[in-house]
């Protein structure tokens, strides 16, 4: 301890002690300054080829983060497909520096393999700090020649079979894959569709008799056919609440969500491994579709800078004007309720896991 009673000796230990913070790396001048990106480029890395919505997603996020970023840099999307977005989740994995100046935008089609244990995965979410969530939701509905009135009367359905364009048993809709099975639904899911907006055309043929579509794209080129009589809203997606539960969408309120609906097609609360299992991917598909991660090893410092930039360009009157179109009008979320949201759609229990390859490899010929 520094003797109180002598200055030069205080003034001594002081500068000692202050040499021995820099030597070891604790936190001392210089790592109070703050965080500043004048002068510089971030990368803005989307796992996904341009016109895609994470694209869209991302270059309506980019001028707001170099608006509010501490130096105001600039903020460029490099887009880098392949492989369903492993292709480009593994090279940030690999490469990006933790310096701030590259960022990472995920999806639903990034989480999924991760939680299904895709050997192509060379990254690991644990890794990584979440800065933003961004949900999603999404309508299922059924042809009205089935006559189907709302999700009560789907018991009508037991041992027809429906049909429904997919892009792939591990694509996002692998989610509609697990709820119409829990919802005690014989449907073939014919794979191939390069988009969900195939599969809805495949539904206006004829060629399919049940969809889903994006909260935004079900208002835009679903709700018309609702309103022609030739499509029956059956129950949304759902959202999560600050605790983790399923709620209804508030976009769809008058709508149940896949919870209830599942309750009132068969009489029962979902619960078990099964819902377990869907609930996971469901997760990561809707609620925490979309996650701004920064690379291993991000300083404190650095993820606040970023959370407060979110902060506030979320509240830009301009961010609110434009978040219809551009996000279907979902809140993004960052802090607590980022990190909630983060954990839940990168977390799966083991035994909810091998259910789902085991369900996949049997039924779908999926190999891992």
């Amino acid at each position: 301890m520094p003797n109180l009673t002598s200055r030069r000796s205080f003034t001594t230990a002081s500068i000692a002690f202050g040499t021995v913070l820099l030597a070891s790396g604790m936190p001392g001048i210089a790592s109070a300054q703050p965080v500043t990106f004048a002068g510089k480029t971030i990368e803005f890395v989307i796992p996904f080829g341009v016109g895609g919505g994470s694209d869209v997603w991302a270059r309506f996020n980019a001028p707001f983060l170099s608006k509010y970023l501490p130096g105001n840099p600039n903020v460029v999307v490099k887009n880098v497909p392949g492989g369903g977005s492993i292709t480009g989740a593994n090279q940030f994995a690999a490469n990006a520096k933790p310096d701030g100046l590259s960022v990472l935008g995920t999806s639903g089609s990034t989480q999924f393999p991760y939680l299904l244990g895709d050997p192509r995965v060379r990254y690991d979410y644990k890794d990584w700090q979440v800065v933003m969530a961004a949900p999603t939701g999404g309508v299922a509905y059924i042809s009205s020649k089935l006559g189907v009135k709302s999700v009560k009367d789907l018991g009508k359905l037991r041992g027809q079979r429906l049909v429904y364009g997919s892009q792939g048993a591990t694509s996002l809709d692998l989610v509609p894959l697990l709820g119409f099975r829990l919802l005690g639904l014989e449907v073939q899911h014919v794979f191939g569709m390069k988009s969900r907006g195939e599969g809805r055309l495949a539904f206006e043929r004829g060629e399919a008799n049940i969809d889903y579509q994006t909260s935004s794209a079900y208002i835009k080129n679903s709700l018309p056919l609702v309103k022609e009589g030739k499509a029956v809203p059956l129950f949304s997606w759902g959202v999560t609440d600050d605790n983790g539960n399923l709620i209804r969408d508030p976009a769809f309120p008058d709508l149940p969500h896949i919870g209830e609906a599942i309750q009132m097609a068969t009489g029962k609360a979902p619960s078990g491994g099964e819902w377990e299992a869907f609930k996971a991917f469901l997760i990561a598909g809707f609620p925490a579709q979309k996650l701004l991660v920064l690379p291993k090893g991000t300083s404190p410092e650095i993820v606040e800078a970023y959370r407060e930039a979110v902060r506030k360009m979320i509240k830009d009157p301009a961010y609110q004007a434009g978040k219809e179109d551009a996000l279907g009008g979902y809140d993004q979320v960052t802090d607590k309720g980022a990190e909630a949201l983060f954990k839940e759609a990168t977390t799966i229990a083991p035994h909810a896991r091998d259910w789902v390859r085991y369900h996949l490899s049997k039924n779908y010929n999926v190999a891992f």
